[in-house]
């Protein structure tokens, strides 16, 4: 198991004094940035097939793509196997619409004020706006897969975001009651939420570049670990991230109720007596609980052992393409498993004066 493995990683990364420098991004990228300028003017192009009276909404959240990561690895994934064209472009913009609306909902559900450095869409516009104008870009994303010659570019798509809205659906009916979550379970969720469209991203990739059945395999395989990987940083993030750094709002996992990996780890570690301790703070849960809960990870390492399990994933996603041949040819998403794992050195423990 990936908790047994991780043990002696564990220890490292609670010894680290200062933050690992992870890969440049615009290095890993550079040879397929024009490509993604490329994603980002087809999504501008879409805005064109909304309406005009919500077109200013469908620009806003289209325009706040961040590193575009989901994109980078159909092309990424494209170039291991074969080269680049025009279907890639559009399948990247599907992906990326579909991954924006997601966001649009959990903004809204999350109640976040902040994303990627902006006012998220529902604090511009409201909730009701936000859960509608997401709804219309999973529409415009399956329409525009639609438009392929077959049908399994489209269907690929649909199946999906269908995969997707059920990991997030599973999600928020845990949270509402407040159930403690396994790893198993936890996994199947992040393997449904974030890992689905990772995957799709580099299995898209691949087949439309010319891979074999093998080879699109071994692709999907890459990006549900690395998918799974991010969505645990993503976890980690919320309790041990700043958010001037991350740009985004956080907390709001402990405000919606969701179980993420440290609270997981805690749970394991703990004693009949500190589990009902945890239970409690977590119930009804307000703000100032924030340090004791803090406090209680911190005592059973819940930081190092994410970190750990977090980087076995990515080491699981780089040894899924050895069975790539060329080594050359697949070195740019080693780097981009090796840039997920080192996100984890900008995670830190908040220290708090006082008795806790």
């Amino acid at each position: 198991m990936l908790a047994a493995e991780s043990k002696a990683a564990g220890a490292a990364v609670r010894a680290a004094s200062a933050p690992v420098s992870p890969p440049s991004w615009r290095r890993i990228v550079g040879p397929v940035e024009g490509f993604l300028k490329s994603v980002a003017r087809r999504l501008e192009d879409q805005v064109a097939g909304f309406d005009p009276d919500i077109a200013s909404y469908v620009r806003y959240t289209l325009a706040n793509q961040g590193k575009q990561l989901r994109p980078a690895l159909v092309a990424l994934s494209a170039r291991s196997t074969g080269g680049l064209n025009d279907d890639l472009i559009t399948v990247a913009a599907i992906i990326e619409m579909v991954h924006l609306a997601t966001l649009v909902h959990d903004d809204v559900m999350d109640e976040a004020q902040v994303r990627r450095r902006r006012p998220t869409l529902s604090v511009k516009c409201g909730n009701a706006v936000s859960v509608l104008a997401g709804d219309c870009l999973f529409a415009h994303a399956l329409e525009l897969a639609a438009s392929f010659p077959t049908p399994d570019i489209c269907r690929a798509v649909a199946a999906a975001t269908k995969t997707v809205c059920t990991g997030e659906t599973l999600q928020t009916l845990l949270s509402q009651r407040r159930a403690r979550l396994g790893r198993d379970q936890y996994f199947h969720i992040l393997r449904m939420k974030t890992g689905e469209l990772f995957a799709l991203s580099c299995e898209l990739g691949g087949r439309l570049s010319g891979a074999t059945a093998r080879e699109q395999q071994t692709l999907h395989e890459y990006g549900m670990a690395l998918g799974t990987a991010y969505q645990v940083y993503d976890d980690c993030l919320d309790l041990y991230g700043r958010e001037r750094e991350a740009g985004k709002s956080l907390g709001t996992d402990l405000a919606a109720g969701k179980t993420t990996l440290p609270v997981i780890v805690a749970f394991e570690r703990a004693d009949p007596a500190q589990r009902r301790q945890l239970d409690a703070l977590l119930a009804d849960w307000t703000p100032d609980r924030f340090p004791r809960l803090c406090a209680m990870l911190e005592r059973f390492d819940a930081l190092a052992e994410s970190v750990a399990t977090l980087r076995a994933l990515c080491e699981s996603a780089r040894d899924s393409l050895l069975a790539l041949e060329d080594a050359g040819k697949r070195r740019p998403l080693m780097d981009a498993a090796e840039f997920v794992a080192q996100l984890t050195g900008s995670l830190r423990v908040p220290t708090w004066e006082g008795s806790l």
